[in-house]
């Protein structure tokens, strides 16, 4: 198994993503540029977080139409696993890869802290090895984050189990006052009809060693190598 993080010019979160990803499954990741046109055999690709392009236009507006972005559209197509986290959600979403958009957030302020997610669903390769319910503390560091689609959309997302994470309290309740950034639903994270895409806001590459405090985050990338690499 092959995974590889994409840096765009403005990215900041690739490294941390890199290492996270080298430490917990003990290979080395590809590092892939936004003009290359070869994701290099790669099964899984990432989107890191940042700002992309200073975020001009809107989040993510600019990246999408990275050469590499090509690629990681066709990958998905034909059932690749993608995942976006942060700015790299935004750029999945202004692909076409999730549904919805990311808006400024309802305070119009960036906001940087811990937050709480409930795990919506284990039914995705990244909460494959988290009970549905459970309770994660991730950073949020974002000024656009407020997730929005229409009325029909959400509906879809919740039939099809899609949902797979909410801005909760630390007990669990998903409540208006622990949602930090006015997302429809309260939602943190979603997935594709297809489950082989991901996109979420809190960045799990900054929890997960006892160093920072937090392994929560952690639960994520043992999710997915425990089952790409079983």
């Amino acid at each position: 198994m092959k995974f590889g993080v994409i840096t765009f010019p403005g990215s900041n979160c690739d490294q941390d993503l890199i290492y996270a990803l080298e430490k917990t499954g003990g290979r080395p990741v590809v590092q892939l540029w936004h003009k290359d046109h070869d994701l290099q055999g790669c099964d899984m690709v990432f989107c890191p977080g940042g700002f992309s392009y200073g975020d001009y236009l809107r989040s993510g507006a600019i990246a999408r139409f990275s050469p590499i972005m090509q690629e990681v559209v066709a990958f998905a197509r034909k059932g690749g696993y993608v995942m976006g986290i942060c700015n790299g959600f935004q750029i999945i979403t202004e692909a076409g890869l999730l549904e919805g958009a990311l808006l400024h957030n309802n305070t119009q302020k960036f906001i940087c802290k811990n937050v709480y997610l409930r795990t919506e669903t284990s039914g995705t390769l990244i909460t494959q090895n988290i009970a549905k319910g459970d309770v994660l503390q991730i950073p949020i560091a974002h000024g656009e984050g407020n997730y929005f689609c229409d009325a029909d959309t959400l509906k879809m997302l919740q039939d099809e189990d899609r949902v797979v994470f909410r801005y909760c309290d630390k007990d669990g309740q998903v409540t208006p006052e622990a949602n930090p950034n006015g997302s429809l639903s309260n939602i943190a994270g979603i997935t594709s009809k297809g489950r082989n895409v991901f996109g979420m806001m809190p960045h799990p590459e900054r929890a997960w060693h006892k160093e920072l405090n937090n392994e929560d985050g952690k639960k994520l990338f043992e999710s997915i190598l425990n089952t790409v690499l079983a």
